[in-house]
This record gives C-alpha cells, sequence and structure tokens, in this order.
C-alpha cells in the first residue's frame, strides 16, 4: 500500500460516510411511501443519472468490459443496491433508525474479519485493538437502544440482518473486482453499476408503483422524487465513487473499519434531525468508533524503510581496522 495514495483513500471514505449517513433519513422523510417505492424510485434515478453521466464516453468504456464483467455488475447492483436498500428500508420503518444502525453498524467488523483471510492482508492479531474498540462502540449504541422503550419489531431486526449480510457480500466482490480491473476508472464501474441498476430497478416499478399502494397528493409525490433524486446523485453516484477510488487503493481490511464512518455521519444527522445532544453512552459509542478507525489505520501505515540508516554491527565496523 502506497504512503501517498493513503491519505487520499481515508479522505475519500470519510467523505463518502459522510454522505451515505443521509440514506437513513430518507425512510422517515418519505413514511407514506413503501420501501419498495423508495428502493424502486432511488434507483430508477440512479440509473437516469448515470445514463447522462456516462453518454459521452459509453462506446470508450462498453469496448473494456465483457460479459464476465456484465455478469458482475448484474450481481453487484442487486446485492449492493436493490436488496440492501429493500431491507434497511423496511428495517428503519419496522425497527427505527436506531436498531438498523446498530446492525447496519456490524459492517465494519464483519468486513474486516473476511478481509483478513486475503493473501497479504494484516494479521488479524494486529486488528484486534481497532475491532475490540468497535465493538465496545457498538456495544454503548446496543445499551442506548436496549433501554429504550421500543425495541422495534422482529422483521425489522431480521430486515437489518439481511441488509447487513447483502451490503457485506457487496462490499468484499465490488473491492476485489476493482482489483482486478485496470481499464476502466473507479468512478466508470460506479456508472456502470448504476446503469445496470437502473434496468433492475424497472422490474420493481411496476409492483411498487401500480400495485394498489395508498394515494398521494401531487405534492407529496414531488417530494418524493426531489429525496429519491437527491439520494442518487449525492449517496448513489458522488457517494459509491469516491468508496470505488478507496476500494482501489486501501486494502479489504482497512475498507472493513472505513464503513464505521457511515454509522457515525447518520446518527450525527439523528441528533440534528431529533434537535438533541447525543447522550454520553452514544457520545462514548462514536468516540470508541473513531479510536477502531484511527488503531487500523495505525496498523496499515507502511513502514519506512530502515536498511540505509541501519548501523554496522561492531565487529564490521572494527574489520578495516585489524586488516
Amino acid at each position: 500500500m502506497s504512503a501517498n495514495k493513503t491519505s487520499p483513500g481515508i479522505a475519500a471514505c470519510v467523505l463518502a460516510g459522510a454522505i451515505w449517513g443521509l440514506v437513513f433519513l430518507a425512510p422517515e422523510l418519505t413514511r407514506g411511501f413503501t420501501p419498495l417505492q423508495l428502493s424502486a424510485g432511488r434507483y430508477l434515478a440512479y440509473g437516469i443519472v448515470a445514463a447522462i453521466l456516462m453518454a459521452k464516453s459509453w462506446r470508450r468504456v462498453v469496448r473494456q468490459i465483457s460479459w464476465r464483467e456484465w455478469r458482475g455488475l448484474i450481481w453487484l447492483s442487486l446485492a449492493g443496491n436493490i436488496v440492501y436498500y429493500l431491507f434497511l428500508a423496511e428495517a428503519v420503518q419496522s425497527g427505527g433508525v436506531a436498531m438498523a444502525s446498530i446492525v447496519i453498524g456490524l459492517l465494519p467488523i464483519v468486513v474486516t474479519l473476511v478481509g483478513s483471510r486475503d493473501r497479504g492482508a494484516v494479521p488479524l492479531r494486529q486488528l484486534m485493538p481497532s475491532l475490540v474498540l468497535s465493538c465496545a462502540g457498538l456495544l454503548c449504541i446496543s445499551w442506548q437502544s436496549i433501554t429504550a422503550e421500543n425495541h422495534g419489531s422482529v422483521s425489522g431486526l431480521l430486515c437489518a440482518f439481511g441488509a447487513l449480510a447483502s451490503w457485506t457480500a457487496y462490499a468484499v466482490t465490488n473491492s476485489r473486482w476493482l482489483a482486478r480491473l485496470k481499464s476502466v476508472s473507479a468512478h466508470e464501474w460506479s456508472l456502470l453499476t448504476g446503469l445496470v441498476t437502473g434496468v433492475e430497478a424497472l422490474f420493481l416499478a411496476v409492483p411498487a408503483f401500480f400495485g394498489g399502494g395508498p394515494a398521494h397528493q401531487a405534492s407529496e409525490w414531488m417530494f418524493f422524487i426531489s429525496v429519491v433524486t437527491a439520494i442518487a446523485i449525492f449517496c448513489s453516484v458522488i457517494g459509491n465513487g469516491l468508496w470505488n477510488y478507496a476500494s482501489r487503493v486501501l486494502p479489504l481490511t482497512m475498507m472493513g473499519q472505513m464503513i464505521v464512518f457511515e454509522t457515525v455521519f447518520a446518527a450525527l444527522y439523528g441528533f440534528v434531525w431529533e434537535k438533541r445532544w447525543p447522550t454520553a453512552h452514544e457520545s462514548a459509542a462514536m468516540v470508541l468508533l473513531i479510536a477502531g478507525v484511527v488503531a487500523c489505520a495505525s496498523v496499515h501505515r507502511p513502514k519506512k524503510s530502515t536498511e540505509i540508516s541501519r548501523p554496522l554491527p561492531l565487529s564490521e565496523e572494527a574489520a578495516p581496522l585489524r586488516q
């Protein structure tokens, strides 16, 4: 891992987390709409925006990828976008933001554990301090949720774990695809994912918008369209592009810990939305989560070579004097 790429990669992860944290507010902002409508609307908008941005470079990019890459994009679009967001939206609306963020907060630990099995990865024993700090932070959030009056529903909890499994599969697979691909940029790969996701979202549109759901006023539809379009542009296009860049320059064990920033920023936005300060448990959780990231980054810091400045043994220094 090159030292001059580590800092930009970490910065990209922080920005992606700051943008992705907004995703947790979308189901709250559009309470009158179903998770299926929210998912279909967001990814239809993602596909349209991606198509516009790729119009000029489409012919060049499409020549660089084969059917094998298209199959990978189909899987990534389903796992990381369609299925993940369906589960997440249902988890938020059924179990609440706190419960959903707790389960999704396990992502750094799960992805890091998977990444530790990669060839040349940092040994798991060196990652233990950062994992312990992350676990401690999640326990603080969990305690806050457990002691609350509303514990959420069983279906919401199951959907949250479904979102966790889906995005873990996406994060690991996408990172490995980007490591193999050399012919397209990280941003182009993100836009290709958006195109495929938009096509897949068409299959959701009919049951989502013509399935006899609750009626809405024209103003409500306009607000819904503005929310899903904003989420598509910022979270899907910009956020995914930043994440793909980081995935190309940082190892998977480090990328796993970087997902923490989505949880931290989602919590911060939640405090602003609820117009309150974080509790002691929530403050401790965020400090511990960030400390875990710092510990992980220090483990992955490139080691400087000491071959030039290493002093010679005394016997070697004295050898010329004996001749």
